[in-house]
C-alpha cells in the first residue's frame, strides 16, 4: 500500500474512532478492509482510499471503523476483574447505596456482549444478598452490527467454552441448534447503545462503576486523557473504574489512580476512598 493511501486510513480511523494505527500494522488493513472493499464494489484498498478522499458515503466509513475496531472479548476474561467486583465493588455498594438500593455499571466497548453478561450472571449469582436492588447495565459499542449480536445473546460453542464455567452454561443458557442463547433473565438486564468514546460522555448519565478494559492500549495520550477525564465526571467520589491489565493511568492523568492492593482497578484521587479506611471498601462478599 502506498504511504499516502495509508495516510488516509490512518487519519480517518483517527478522526472518527481515536484509533492510532503505525505503518507496521498496515496489514491489519489489508485483512480486515479487503471485505469491506468488495462489500463496496473497490477493486482494492487503493481505489476505495480515492473515495475516501472526496465526500465519502457514510455507510462506507462506518463500515471501514466497524471493521478495524471489533476487538476480541470474551466471557469473564482475565477472571480477575470479575473476582474484585464481587468480592471489593458489590460489598462496597451494598453499604454505600443502601438508602437508594440501585448501582448503574457501564460496560465501554462492550464488543458482542460477554463482559456485560458475564457481571449480569455474577449479580445474579449473588442477588440473595441484595433483595430488591436494582443494578442497571449500560454496555456501548461503536460497531453497531456487533451490538446487534450482544443483543440476541446467541454464541457459539467455541464462545461458550472460553471461560464460561459449565454450571452458568447450564444455568443461563440454552441450546439452540449448534449455539447457545443466554437467557432473557440475563439479557434484559443490560441495556446497549451505540456510543463512540470520542464523543461527550454526560448523556449516558452517573455511573458507580465503569469497565473499559483493554480499550485505551489502542489511543494515543491525548485521547487517553480526553476519555479518562471524561470517565471521572461520570462518577462519584466513591467510585470505581476498570482498566486492562496492560493498561494504566500513570503519566496520562491525575483524575484517578490505583486503588490500593489491586490491579486494574482505579479510584478518583482525592475521592470518598481516599477519607476511608481501606476496611470500608474491602470486605469480600461471601463466597
Amino acid at each position: 500500500m502506498k504511504l499516502q493511501d495509508f495516510d488516509v486510513y490512518k487519519d480517518l480511523l483517527m478522526k472518527k474512532s481515536g484509533l492510532v494505527i503505525t505503518q507496521d500494522k498496515s496489514y491489519l488493513l489489508d485483512s480486515r478492509l479487503t471485505p469491506v472493499a468488495k462489500k463496496w464494489n473497490f477493486a482494492n484498498l487503493d481505489a476505495m482510499s480515492v473515495a475516501l478522499r472526496g465526500i465519502p458515503d457514510q455507510g462506507l466509513v462506518r463500515d471501514i471503523v466497524e471493521a478495524m475496531t471489533t476487538n476480541e472479548t470474551s466471557f469473564f476474561r482475565d477472571q480477575k476483574p470479575f473476582d474484585q467486583f464481587k468480592q471489593t465493588i458489590l460489598p462496597h455498594m451494598l453499604k454505600a447505596r443502601a438508602s437508594v438500593r440501585k448501582v448503574r455499571v457501564w460496560c465501554a466497548a462492550s464488543s458482542s456482549g460477554q463482559e456485560p453478561y458475564s457481571l449480569s450472571m455474577l449479580v445474579k449469582e449473588n442477588q440473595a444478598l441484595m433483595p430488591g436492588w436494582s443494578v442497571e447495565f449500560l454496555a456501548t459499542d461503536l460497531s453497531e452490527d456487533i451490538l446487534a449480536q450482544a443483543r440476541g445473546g446467541l454464541y457459539s460453542q467455541f464462545e461458550v467454552q472460553r471461560g464460561l464455567p459449565i454450571n452458568l452454561l447450564m444455568k443461563y443458557f440454552r441450546q439452540e441448534g449448534e449455539k447457545w442463547r443466554i437467557s432473557e433473565d440475563i439479557r434484559k438486564m443490560v441495556k446497549y447503545e451505540t456510543f463512540n468514546l470520542l464523543d461527550p460522555m454526560t448523556r449516558l448519565g452517573k455511573f458507580d462503576v465503569i469497565f473499559c478494559r483493554n480499550v485505551l492500549i489502542y489511543f494515543d495520550e491525548p485521547t487517553k486523557r480526553r476519555v479518562l477525564e471524561g470517565m471521572a465526571a461520570l462518577l462519584p467520589p466513591d467510585g470505581f473504574l476498570f482498566l486492562g491489565g496492560a493498561e494504566t493511568v500513570f503519566g496520562i492523568t491525575e483524575r484517578f489512580k490505583p486503588m490500593e492492593n489491586t490491579r486494574g482497578v482505579y479510584i478518583l484521587s482525592g475521592g470518598a476512598h481516599d477519607r476511608a479506611p481501606a476496611s470500608a471498601v474491602a470486605q469480600p462478599v461471601g463466597r
